[in-house]
């Protein structure tokens, strides 16, 4: 029997399997298949059965539906496909053959860049113009004399105003 098993971490290895002739497929939950998933629309897609065929059609979704990276209305899902709903993948299963496997291998390391060093940070090299460059105090040192003196010369009115009012 035929089954859409979810890929997508969070909700890797749930899976559903397509009993019925139409299958709704969204994030609320009066369809068959609710998949709680910002991404997945209300009412995203449905899956039909035509025979031995399985068939995918998007119900206007936002983020569109997708059979191995191709945006599709409607369209047949063959066993070992990668159906996208937004930023879920899953896959269609028909139980006789294995599952087909990913293209990813998973016994290597992925390579990420480095991305800011801790030194840059702290204090070390830093790009001329960068916008994250450390700012003068210029100003700041300013404003706050600016501030000191106007504060004075309020204490040294009220002082005034108090010893000529008597």
């Amino acid at each position: 029997m035929a089954k859409l098993v979810v890929l997508s971490e969070g909700l890797a290895g749930t899976s559903y399997e397509l009993k019925v002739e139409r299958t709704t497929i969204g994030r609320v939950e009066d369809n068959a298949f609710p998949i709680a998933e910002a991404s997945v629309s209300g009412h995203h897609c449905e899956i039909i059965l035509r025979g031995p065929e399985v068939v995918v059609r998007d119900l206007n979704s936002t983020n569109g539906t997708f059979i191995n990276g191709e945006q599709v209305k409607e369209a047949a899902l063959k066993p070992g496909q990668i159906l996208r709903l937004g930023s879920i993948e899953l896959r269609l299963e028909d139980g006789s053959a294995p599952p087909a496997t990913s293209k990813k291998q998973l016994d290597h390391t992925s390579v990420i860049s480095a991305g800011v060093k801790l030194n840059e940070l702290e204090g070390g090299t830093r790009a001329v113009g960068s916008p994250f460059a450390k700012k003068s105090n210029k100003a700041n040192k300013i404003f706050l004399y600016l501030g000191v003196g106007l504060g004075a010369v309020i204490i040294v009115v009220i002082i005034w105003a108090i010893i000529n009012v008597k």
